[in-house]
């Protein structure tokens, strides 16, 4: 991985080291955004965790609104090697038409340093930290019968 550009996949290592309740799947989607397109087929909500170069400081928690996953990229020109989250939201859409969810959550983390081999950086292992909070409250505790949003 490039550095911070792994948060998503140390996001799921940290949920799956709590405990996956029943009815959610943990998936680490990498480099293999067509492949997670399709991991969407028929789930009630996903959330979805990247890194992103917004312009914040480095480990700022970014949700994109809703409304920004109604102007997503076109899907001509598209690589494997250039495969975004919004990419993945768009082709997931086009494929699987009406098995695609329509409750789709985006947290982008600010990156810091995308070095090839590098680590995640001391501000990205706290944002992680707070976005696990985030979706252990809003999205695992209401299948674990706790309270959520």
């Amino acid at each position: 991985m490039r550095g911070d550009d792994g948060v998503g996949p140390a996001l799921v290592r940290h949920l799956w080291a709590r405990g996956v309740p029943d009815g959610a799947r943990l998936v680490d989607g990498g480099t293999a955004g067509t492949d997670l397109a399709f991991r969407m087929r028929e789930a009630d909500r996903v959330v979805i965790v990247d890194a992103g170069a917004v312009g914040t400081t480095p480990g700022t928690v970014y949700r994109v609104p809703t409304a920004m996953l109604d102007d997503l990229p076109p899907l001509q020109g598209l690589h494997t090697r250039s495969f975004r989250w919004d990419h993945a939201v768009a082709f997931a859409r086009w494929a699987l038409a009406d098995a695609c969810p329509d409750d789709i959550t985006v947290f982008l983390v600010e990156a810091e340093n995308v070095a090839m081999g590098a680590d995640l950086s001391p501000s990205v292992v706290t944002a992680v930290d707070e976005v696990v909070t985030i979706v252990e409250r809003d999205y695992l505790a209401p299948l674990r019968g706790g309270v959520g949003r």
